[in-house]
């Protein structure tokens, strides 16, 4: 895969806590933003996914076995 650089302006506060955790998890703060870049796409990835099948789902609608004819009236629904 191509990489590309990219320059941040982070808080120092920020950055200090960063560097101790990516120290802790054995990476660097590029692998840290880079793991959390891929899991923020991935799950906007999903979420798109997920919003079209049920979007498909509307517009195709739902067979409730009625083949679009009501066989019934609101009294014997509430009986």
């Amino acid at each position: 895969m191509e990489t590309q650089n990219v320059t941040l302006s982070l808080p120092k506060e920020l950055v200090r806590k960063a560097k101790i955790i990516a120290v802790e998890r054995q990476t660097s703060i590029s692998g840290l933003l880079k793991d959390l870049l891929i899991e923020a796409v991935a799950q906007e990835d999903r979420y798109a996914a997920a919003r079209s099948r049920h979007l498909e789902v509307l517009h195709r609608g739902m067979d409730l076995g009625t083949r679009g004819m009501i066989r019934w009236t609101r009294e014997e629904i509430h009986e």
